[in-house]
């Protein structure tokens, strides 16, 4: 079967400190894939590599047949990322910004005024779009932000903290622009997230992370069967010690 990410005993050494320890973990195309974690535990550093932005100090990541340390130019053409502290120009409008990103990340094939159009109807911002981006709340940013990342219909979608910080309304409305986007064009995502309730809505297998390895990996009803948890925030807890 072909696979979305493999990655394979990877480390990542920042000096004396190994924040990658012989991780390993492959996602399917497809689907849904979370990575939970205390502060620290190597989730960022496992996206960023994934990204092509930090190279491996040691082991192997494909990202769809993909090496991504030869290959990495061809990687970043087939994929997305949002990290957790991502902005919007603030002297561009939320349309401009929006039109600004499509002609940078065009793809042959693709219609700019659509990838547009699309962003737009995924943002839901409606005529707020006219407006400067610094004039947008937080939660208005991340929507903006979001369909930035998805109007290129990317292979892989890698979103850290998608809905970071927002309140229960537009962490709603994040969480169902992803689960139906990857309905529609069966995109593949990885993301980030301290908020267990998203983990449990969005994702197909979600990976507890910490100290820079795997500890238990499965579907979050699995885990919760498997360590008698109402929840996965029970399941973190218990799993490295708290509870």
């Amino acid at each position: 079967m072909n696979l979305a990410v493999d990655a394979r005993s990877l480390v990542k050494q920042f000096g004396s400190v190994r924040a990658l320890d012989n991780l390993s973990f492959t996602v399917k195309p497809g689907e849904i894939y979370g990575l939970i974690g205390p502060n620290g535990a190597g989730k960022t550093t496992t996206l960023r590599t994934i990204c092509t932005l930090i190279l491996p100090s040691s082991g192997k990541l494909d990202v769809f047949g993909l090496d991504v340390v030869s290959q990495a130019a061809e990687v970043r053409k087939i994929l997305s990322y949002l990290p957790e502290e991502s902005g919007a120009y603030p002297n561009l409008t939320g349309y401009e910004y929006l039109e600004f990103m499509a002609k940078f990340n065009q793809k042959e094939g693709y219609d700019i005024k659509s990838m547009v159009n699309e962003a737009v109807e995924l943002s839901g911002l409606g005529d707020r779009l006219r407006d400067k981006a610094k004039t947008y709340s937080k939660g208005m940013k991340r929507r903006l932000l979001i369909a930035r990342a998805l109007m290129t219909h990317p292979k892989l979608a890698v979103l850290d903290e998608p809905a970071s910080g927002l309140d229960v309304l537009h962490a709603y409305r994040i969480r169902e622009i992803i689960k139906q986007y990857v309905k529609k064009y069966n995109i593949t995502v990885i993301l980030s997230s301290h908020n267990m309730l998203e983990v449990e809505y969005l994702c197909n297998r979600v990976s507890l992370v910490n100290e820079g390895k795997i500890v238990i990996e499965g579907e979050p009803k699995e885990l919760r069967a498997k360590y008698d948890s109402e929840n996965l925030e029970e399941v973190f807890a218990k799993v490295v010690g708290y509870a």
